[in-house]
């Protein structure tokens, strides 16, 4: 059974140097995370709809702050909650000043791992390294261990990496936050093979250049389960105020894009969602009408999320719930899931900017490992020139090496893929344009 005062505790990774304020430690994570570059790039990275000229539709930053909000009202439920207070051993004020700032900062990091061109930028990297391992010519030496990172490169883990590596200013130890608010957005706390049965191992969510990181972060916070390391009870309400933002603000971009009308919007709900028949019958213009069902939407997602946080919440801690809270015990984010990516998703304009992306990206990732990997030295130093200095400086720090080519062929990936998912869609596309000579 978990303690809740190490999944509270204020411990980092790298002991703490910062001068006592009046801020806790988990105000500090905010603050700390508010002036990083790599929360700033998320305003110009794709949410569903990429390279858009309509600033209306979510960004990757836009969509985070929408989360970080969702998880403000899960926040103070948890608060009020005596079931939480007992297990926490906590007044109200007092979580007040711990949950509802780990909540929110994990919110508000829950995507910093993501490349340009949305989930679809995952897939391209995957497929790449896929290809490329599978090459006869390949000269690179990599454990099946490291060739999983980039098989199965996914944006979490790249996460974990930037705010616990990238975000560097004279060590590798990033912004240096507090074990438990890493912990709440590490949804797969998992660096070993996939296992789809277990929830917190459906994917490769941390790389092994952290995996020692995720092993101090579950010793701190107390997650190790029977031998496994199992997700912070909070990582479940970050992924329900993820899965409810994106469900219902996708919704409201999509509507606004004219992919759906509202008659097939109650048709597809309706059942599990009868306030939807009221909101169409108030006499104001559709486009009040679509934020009213988003609000109500949001309000009874979040009822529905929290309420199965309370009762499952010794599963939880055990680490045996297996279960998404949105979706467990409720049809209605299933069918609202369904509608979205059938009337949103997978319309043709989003598959036509997501192949240029593709494009994009596969053109980048050939064009640096090529040049660093397979052709002369004189393509290597022109190549290595066009990498970002301070990633380069991370690696050499992470491997106590002082030239580039003294890194492990992992670690020299490694910079390639940083550097890369680092990108904001524009500029992935401004340099693709220079390199290819299509400026």
């Amino acid at each position: 059974m978990m303690d809740w005062n190490r999944l509270l505790t204020t411990e980092r990774i790298r002991p703490s140097q910062r001068k006592t304020d009046a801020r806790n430690a988990f105000e500090s994570d905010f603050g700390r995370i508010i002036f990083s570059p790599a929360t700033r790039r998320m305003h110009a990275k794709t949410q569903v709809f990429p390279l858009t000229e309509n600033d209306n539709i979510h960004s990757r930053l836009t969509h985070s702050l929408e989360v970080m909000s969702v998880g403000h009202s899960f926040s103070i439920r948890c608060c009020e909650s005596p079931v939480i207070q007992q297990r926490a051993n906590c007044d109200q004020l007092d979580l007040f000043r711990k949950i509802t700032l780990i909540l929110e900062n994990a919110c508000l990091i829950h995507d910093i791992g993501n490349p340009p061109f949305g989930h679809f930028g995952e897939t391209v990297i995957q497929d790449y390294f896929k290809a490329f391992f599978s090459r006869k010519d390949v000269p690179l030496q990599l454990t099946e261990e490291e060739q999983r990172d980039f098989i199965h490169f996914d944006g979490n883990a790249q996460g974990l990496r930037v705010l616990t590596k990238l975000q560097s200013v004279n060590d590798c130890y990033g912004l240096n936050l507090t074990c438990p608010t890493l912990a709440a957005c590490v949804k797969y706390p998992n660096y070993g093979e996939i296992d789809k049965s277990r929830i917190e191992t459906k994917k490769v969510g941390v790389f092994q250049s952290e995996k020692s990181y995720l092993q101090s972060i579950a010793e701190q916070c107390g997650l190790m389960v029977d031998g496994r390391i199992v997700r912070h009870p909070l990582c479940y309400l970050v992924e329900a105020a993820d899965s409810i933002c994106y469900l219902t603000m996708d919704l409201e971009d999509g509507f606004k894009n004219n992919l759906y009308s509202l008659d097939m919007l109650s048709e597809a709900i309706g059942q599990d969602f009868p306030l939807i028949y009221d909101i169409l019958k108030e006499d104001i213009p559709d486009k009040a009408k679509i934020t009213n069902i988003r609000n109500s939407l949001i309000t009874k997602l979040v009822e529905t999320a929290f309420h199965n946080f309370e009762v499952h919440i010794k599963e939880i801690e055990k680490g045996t719930y297996n279960q998404e809270l949105i979706f467990a015990d409720s049809p209605l984010a299933n069918h609202l899931q369904i509608f979205c990516i059938e009337k949103i998703f997978s319309i043709e304009s989003i598959y036509e900017l997501e192949m240029l992306g593709s494009n994009v990206l596969r053109g980048l990732l050939d064009f640096f490992i090529t040049s660093l990997f397979i052709k002369g030295k004189e393509y290597r130093k022109r190549a290595l020139k066009l990498l970002s200095n301070s990633i380069v400086e991370v690696a050499l720090k992470e491997c106590e090496v002082t030239r580039f080519e003294e890194l492990p062929d992992y670690y020299q990936l490694r910079v390639v893929v940083d550097h890369l998912s680092g990108m904001t869609d524009r500029y992935a596309l401004k340099v693709f344009r220079k390199i290819s000579g299509m400026n």
